[in-house]
């Protein structure tokens, strides 16, 4: 159980991402029907627009969005690789063998420059010039106001080299110190806000003695006032086959009493195996990105619902799923709604796939407090890895 001045989040639990302080195409009223226990949103969206003072002055970012229940901000460490290399916003990627500390997406331009410091970006909205540091991160994100927050850090990719992994391993290091000195000053000074959790992110890449030696360093450190992190998020760019031997290495190094994250997951086969290795939390877009793309999560896997074959097909996108769009809409409207392109098509196809993930990440505390964890995960990943073409 992870508790929050906003309420507790039972363990594990998928937590949706409303970046802009919204799931995109849902009222935040709907999210909480559907079952989020908690919101994420992003500091560099949010400082970017509308400001996080505008948020600050509004009581926080749960007030500012109508959302009674706890929230979670990212620091903005994720955007720095994005906007410095140009990769999709995936957690898992594929080296292939490539090595280059100059690695950037094809037709993509860098926006983002890191040295020991911070970072020096340009804003993807009007191209103007910013500056992110460990200690701009955590101002944001006490502004803000979520229940937790994270540390500062430079999220690396698979093409970097070992070198190049080790120097960012000290460097988020430093400013993970950075993060825990600023965070106090702010504790302190804002005494009429609740408090707010700070979590370290571990990094490290694929490499084991990497991310070991950042959990064991980062579990050591502290602030001036004896303050240590309230929790870890395991972050960095990884190979999907390597998913649960890093997490387990993580798992082995931190502390049981306090909560691990993962950043960036939402595909069922990787809750089992993060499940297993010991993390509590996770995050991800691609429940509600998807969606917007007419991509549709049932347990036997996933399909398009803007293909010709469901034109006339009156039935629920899945006749076992308890969500509105469910219980009221049709494959055949929502169909129809896509090729109209009707704003109504993102709305339902997210309510849906956000409640198909959170009620299996439910599913699985369940089974895991009822005593048939094996069995559940067997049934459901027999049917999902079946990958349906046909529905």
């Amino acid at each position: 159980m992870l508790r929050t001045p906003h309420g507790s989040i039972s363990t594990p639990a998928f937590i949706p991402v409303g970046t802009k302080a919204t799931v995109k195409a849902v009222l935040p009223e709907t999210m909480r029907e559907i079952g989020a226990q908690a919101l994420l949103a992003n500091a560099y969206h949010l400082y970017l627009q509308p400001g996080s003072d505008i948020v600050d002055e509004a009581g926080g970012l749960g007030r500012f969005m109508n959302w009674p229940g706890p929230t979670f901000t990212d620091s903005g460490g994720f955007q720095v690789m994005s906007l410095g290399v140009g990769f999709k916003k995936v957690l898992a990627m594929e080296a292939v063998g490539v090595q280059s500390d100059d690695v950037i997406a094809e037709g993509k331009q860098r926006l983002a420059v890191v040295d020991d410091d911070g970072v020096t970006f340009r804003s993807h909205l009007d191209g103007s010039s910013h500056r992110f540091t460990p200690e701009v991160s955590m101002g944001i994100q006490h502004r803000l106001g979520a229940d937790i927050m994270f540390a500062f850090d430079e999220l690396t990719t698979l093409f970097n080299t070992r070198g190049y992994q080790e120097k960012s391993l000290q460097r988020t290091h430093e400013w993970a110190q950075r993060c825990i000195d600023e965070h106090e000053r702010l504790t302190a000074e804002r005494t009429h806000r609740p408090y707010q959790a700070l979590f370290a992110v571990i990094q490290g890449a694929q490499y084991e003695d990497l991310r070991r030696k950042a959990c064991r360093e980062l579990e050591a450190l502290r602030g001036s006032a004896g303050t240590g992190f309230d929790g870890y998020g395991i972050g960095g760019a990884l190979e999907k086959h390597n998913l649960g031997t890093i997490v387990g290495w993580c798992c082995d190094e931190l502390p049981e009493d306090k909560p691990r994250h993962l950043l960036g997951i939402s595909e069922p086969e990787d809750f089992f195996v993060a499940v297993e290795n010991g993390a509590d939390t996770f995050d991800c877009v691609n429940p509600s990105r998807v969606a917007r793309n007419a991509a549709i999560y049932v347990a036997e896997g996933r399909f398009n619902i803007n293909t010709s074959r469901f034109r006339r097909d009156f039935t629920p996108i899945d006749d076992s799923c308890d969500c509105y769009t469910c219980a009221h809409y049709t494959r055949a409207y929502i169909h129809h709604l896509f090729k109209a392109k009707e704003m109504l098509a993102a709305t339902l196809c997210t309510i849906h796939n956000e409640r198909f993930t959170i009620r299996l990440v439910d599913n699985i505390r369940a089974s895991i407090d009822g005593g048939y964890y094996d069995d559940f995960k067997s049934d459901t990943l027999g049917r999902w890895q079946g990958r349906i073409a046909t529905p």
